[in-house]
């Protein structure tokens, strides 16, 4: 599937982490320049501190740099978290925009002693960019071919040293041979409802959005772990706001958003309880494949499994299994559905 069709679908939902062009050039005003202003990931935040005082005082380029986990939970953001406090230049690109070894070369000869090259989604780069790119991490040079047939040669190209942060939703989909030469890696993880209030405290702030306390409370538990999430619904409530109320987001406004959204207190969207539905109802509670289910809720296989899966998993209302997707006690629970009796039928 192409990447615009995974965008189009992603783009469906205000709260799909997804990429979202329209989305996501907003969110760039939120974004923290300094770990000081960086909310959540305290682990990851606490020992990134060390590593880059340590490389300052060194007068050296910051190690390459791993990032691992669901989108939506601030990699990007880290990246260029990272060249604000070395001081450094930074140069954002993704994976699939590198089609040509030149494209890397180019990108890698621009590069100032220092900087940061930000590659988004790593895990989809091509075998030939990928093996050229070794080169570059460990020794800090090109090799690139001159001429052709038996008067080919191969010369070394010598680059500034500089820290690629490579960032992946799929970290096994990534080779040992480049994960291996990161010397920092770190995978985050989801944030907590206090982490989440945190986020949408210091947004509001910035975009002078007023909300009540009891409403923070309310986004925060409903923004699954996700500060992308988080600041698109403050965004949506300041709508709801603005229109329907007093511009002021309060309880009563965010209940009465998040219900017109189709989201309920867990963070379920529509599409979350109609998958659950899908496998109960059609598929006898599961076990169904990832390709069958997509097909039934009419979704692409991509956002099923980079997001809507992995938060239903962690919340126990979903399961994997080697046969397929299950759904568990905790699911049918939740949609006020009893598992069927001995003829099949179910109770709602």
């Amino acid at each position: 599937m192409s990447p615009s069709t995974i965008d189009n679908a992603s783009s469906c939902s205000p709260m799909n982490p997804l990429y979202n062009p329209a989305e996501d050039d907003k969110e760039a005003s939120l974004r923290p320049r300094y770990l000081a202003e960086f909310q959540g990931q305290q682990r990851i935040k606490d020992n990134l501190l060390i590593f880059i005082k340590a490389a300052r005082d060194r007068g050296e380029a910051l190690d390459h740099l791993f990032l691992m986990g669901p989108p939506g939970l601030g990699k990007t953001t880290l990246a260029l978290v990272v060249a604000s406090e070395m001081g450094v230049d930074f140069k954002p690109t993704s994976a699939p925009a590198i089609e040509k070894p030149k494209d890397l070369a180019g990108i890698l000869t621009s590069l100032r002693p220092g900087g940061v090259l930000f590659i988004d989604e790593i895990h989809r780069l091509k075998p030939s960019i990928e093996e050229m790119l070794y080169i570059a991490m460990e020794d800090f040079e090109l090799d690139w071919i001159i001429g052709q047939g038996p008067a080919a040669r191969t010369v070394r190209i010598p680059i500034p040293q500089f820290t690629l942060v490579g960032a992946t939703t799929k970290a096994g989909m990534v080779s040992a041979p480049l994960s291996s030469r990161f010397g920092i890696s770190l995978r985050f993880d989801y944030y907590s409802p206090q982490e989440l209030a945190s986020v949408i405290r210091r947004s509001s702030n910035i975009l002078d959005i007023k909300i009540n306390e009891d409403a923070i409370e309310l986004l925060s538990g409903t923004s699954r772990g996700t500060p992308r999430i988080a600041n698109r619904l403050l965004r949506r409530m300041r709508d709801f706001a603005q229109v329907r109320g007093e511009g002021i987001i309060t309880r009563d406004i965010t209940l009465d958003g998040l219900e017109r959204l189709e989201v309920d207190y867990l963070g379920l969207e529509r599409l979350d309880r109609e998958i659950l539905k899908t496998i109960i109802l059609k598929y006898g509670g599961g076990p169904v494949g990832a390709e069958t289910l997509a097909v039934s809720v009419s979704e692409s296989i991509e956002s099923l499994e980079d997001y809507y899966e992995p938060y239903l998993i962690q919340i126990g209302m979903l399961a994997r299994t080697p046969r397929g997707r299950v759904a568990t006690q905790t699911a049918y629970r939740h949609l006020g559905i009893e598992r069927p009796n001995e003829n099949g039928q179910f109770r709602f």
